[in-house]
C-alpha cells in the first residue's frame, strides 16, 4: 500500500504540471487585460528582469478577451478556415495513401519489401529541416508555392501513418487471409472486407496523431506560405504580440479545442494503436 501510495503521488504531481498548463490558460482567457499586465506582464517585457506572479483565479472574470477574439478579431476566422482547408484534406489524404501502403508492406511478400519498407523508415525519423529544401524545389518546381497544396501534398505522402497502420495489420491473422482467398476473394476484396475493418483502429490511431501534428504545424506553412492570406491559425498566434495578453490567452484556448476534442473522442483508438506499435515487431 505504501508503495501504491507513493506511486499515485508520482503521477499526481507530474499530472499536475500538465493540468496547470492548461488551467494557466483557461484562466487567462478569463482576466481582464489590466490584471494580466500586473500579473505577467513584466516576464514578457523587454529584458524580462522582473518577475511575475500568477493567482489561482482571476481577481475579476471577464468575457472580454472571448468576445474579443470572436466577434472583433475576422483574421482569426479567416486562420481557423484556412487550417481547416489545409488539415483536413492532408489527413485524408494521409489514410487513402498509408492504408494500402500499410497492407502491402504487412501482408504482401514481393522481391526488395524489407528494403522499401526500411526506406520508409529512414524518411519516417528524417526532420523537416532535412526534407524542407527538396520539398520546396519541387513545389517551386510544380508552381504550388504559397497555395494551400504546399502543405497538403507533403503531409499526404508523409511515412509515419504507414508506419502505425502497419502495426495495425500485423495483427491482422495471416490464416483469416488465407481463408478469404481461398473462398474466391481477390486483393482488393480481401483488404476492403478483412483489413480494413480490422485494422481500423490502428488507421484512426493514425488519423488522430495526423491531425494533431498537421493542426500544430508552424515551419511547414511559414516556409511554403508567403502570403499571410493563406496561412493557419498556428501562425496567428505567433504574430500575437505581449500588447494583447487576453487575445493571445483566447486565440491558444481556442486553438487547443479542435485537438483536445478529437483526442478525447479517439482516446481508446489511439491507446490500442500505440500499444500494437509497442508490442508487436515491425516485420522486417
Amino acid at each position: 500500500m505504501l508503495k501504491r501510495s507513493l506511486r499515485l503521488a508520482a503521477l499526481a504531481l507530474l499530472a499536475l504540471f500538465t493540468w496547470w498548463v492548461l488551467w494557466f490558460m483557461v484562466m487567462g482567457a478569463l482576466t481582464p487585460e489590466d490584471e494580466l499586465r500586473m500579473t505577467i506582464g513584466p516576464a514578457l517585457e523587454s529584458g524580462g528582469a522582473q518577475s511575475a506572479v500568477w493567482c489561482i483565479l482571476p481577481n475579476w472574470p471577464t468575457l472580454e478577451p472571448l468576445v474579443q477574439l470572436l466577434f472583433d478579431t475576422p483574421l482569426f476566422f479567416t486562420m481557423f478556415w484556412n487550417a481547416c482547408v489545409q488539415v483536413f484534406p492532408q489527413v485524408a489524404g494521409q489514410l487513402l495513401v498509408a492504408a494500402p501502403a500499410a497492407w502491402v508492406f504487412s501482408k504482401l511478400r514481393f522481391p526488395g519489401r524489407r528494403a522499401l519498407y526500411a526506406a520508409y523508415l529512414v524518411l519516417m525519423v528524417l526532420p523537416f529541416q532535412i526534407t524542407m529544401v527538396p520539398n520546396y524545389l519541387v513545389l517551386d518546381r510544380l508552381g504550388l508555392m504559397d497555395t494551400p497544396f504546399a502543405v497538403i501534398l507533403p503531409g499526404v505522402f508523409s511515412t509515419f501513418p504507414v508506419f502505425i497502420i502497419k502495426k495495425g495489420f500485423d495483427a491482422v491473422p495471416d490464416a483469416l487471409v488465407e481463408a478469404a482467398s481461398l473462398d474466391g476473394a481477390g486483393p482488393l476484396r480481401i483488404f476492403a472486407s478483412v483489413g480494413l475493418p480490422l485494422g481500423m483502429p490502428a488507421i484512426l490511431s493514425a488519423a488522430t496523431l495526423g491531425f494533431i501534428e498537421a493542426w500544430n504545424a508552424i515551419e511547414q506553412p511559414m516556409m511554403f506560405l508567403k502570403d499571410k492570406a493563406n496561412w493557419p491559425l498556428s501562425l496567428f498566434l505567433s504574430n500575437i504580440t505581449a500588447a494583447d495578453l487576453g487575445l493571445a490567452m483566447a486565440a491558444s484556448l481556442m486553438m487547443l479545442a479542435p485537438p483536445l476534442l478529437l483526442f478525447l473522442t479517439g482516446q481508446k483508438y489511439l491507446e490500442r494503436g500505440i500499444g500494437l506499435s509497442a508490442s508487436i515487431n515491425d516485420g522486417m
